[in-house]
């Protein structure tokens, strides 16, 4: 008896997929399916989308955004909880001609986990996003990988970001953003 032919997926595939409430993403073929976040979630990625959209306002390197295609070659798509981009990227008409982003956030949940962790991690990594936050709301850190780590840096109280030409870091305390509603 043999294996079973699985189908490989591109990120044209996702187009004909249902509008179900689900999330649909593929990596290297591979296609990832999650469900619709929790308030949890949605809370964290809110506050951060508020915290990250403010820098950028007083320091005008980039355009946030939550949710937003990041593109790699024809098998690879993936939705981020929170991107940014820079500012010739942002004026693009698709996300397919921006440039790689500049930061990345992935918000942990129990359904996305794995997949935040590692499938997209090392797609972040090849593809050079040069910074990727993954928050976990569990144990109330951040994550900060980069291209070359082998292992993050955990934060466990100020998260920092500081882009090129920004005049000064963002800081998040994590107290805050970690804070009961």
């Amino acid at each position: 008896m043999g294996m079973p032919v699985q189908h490989y997926y591109s990120a044209a595939d996702l187009l004909d997929l249902p509008e179900d409430g689900n999330k649909y993403e593929v990596v290297h073929g591979e296609l990832l399916v999650t469900p619709a976040p929790r308030k949890l979630h949605q809370r964290l990625v809110g506050r951060l989308s508020f915290e990250v959209g403010g820098y950028l306002r007083a320091h005008p390197v980039g355009e946030a955004y939550p949710g937003g295609d990041v593109c790699s070659g024809d098998d690879n798509l993936v939705i981020p909880d929170l991107l940014v981009v820079d500012l010739v990227s942002a004026r693009s008409g698709s996300w397919r001609e921006m440039d790689t982003p500049l930061l990345v956030v992935e918000v942990l949940s129990q359904s996305s986990s794995r997949t935040d962790r590692f499938t997209k991690r090392r797609l972040y990594q090849e593809i050079g996003v040069p910074c990727y936050w993954l928050v976990d709301p569990d144990a109330k850190v951040v994550e900060i990988w980069t291209p070359d780590a082998a292992f993050p840096v955990v934060e466990h109280q100020t998260v920092e970001w500081h882009p090129a030409g920004a005049a000064e870091p963002l800081r998040i305390a994590l107290d805050a953003l970690f804070r009961d509603p």
